[in-house]
């Protein structure tokens, strides 16, 4: 069992260190967002696991994906994947509305983020991953 404890301590600093690398690879707005977000995340969500999946997308986890931290030329865009599960009363999501599972919130330049808002989102998305684990499965 230490093994395999071990491989996924691993695993995770390794994708912290390919997060670094994206964030001063981007060396822009975008660089700065992503970092900004990572930190509110690990804020908010201290046992958060940092992931590095589908050849290059940030993927934060705790009993489960909460969301992808995904950068494009004009937005970075994070992607929750239970979002329509949670409660948005800030409105945070605007993005990805129309689908049954996930939701996601685009950031541009210079656009503020509520900080405040994003991390009740990443505790919310925690919770309910927690509690689907707790449940138990149908035979």
């Amino acid at each position: 069992m230490a093994k395999d404890n071990a491989t996924e301590v691993e695993q995770a600093a390794s994708a912290s260190r390919l997060i670094d690398r994206r964030i001063e690879e981007l060396g822009d707005w975008r660089g700065k967002v992503l970092a900004r977000v990572r930190a509110l995340i690990r804020q908010a969500e201290p046992d958060i696991v940092e992931e590095w999946k589908w050849r290059g997308v940030p993927v934060w986890s705790h009993a489960g994906i909460i969301c992808t931290g995904e950068t494009y030329k004009s937005i970075v865009k994070l992607t929750f994947a239970k979002g329509a599960s949670l409660d948005d009363p800030t409105g945070l999501f605007n993005s990805s509305l129309e689908g049954n599972t996930r939701r996601a919130i685009d950031i541009r330049e210079n656009e503020e983020i509520d900080e405040e808002a994003l991390k009740a989102l990443i505790r919310a998305a925690a919770a309910l991953n927690a509690s689907a684990r707790k449940k138990p499965r149908k035979a």
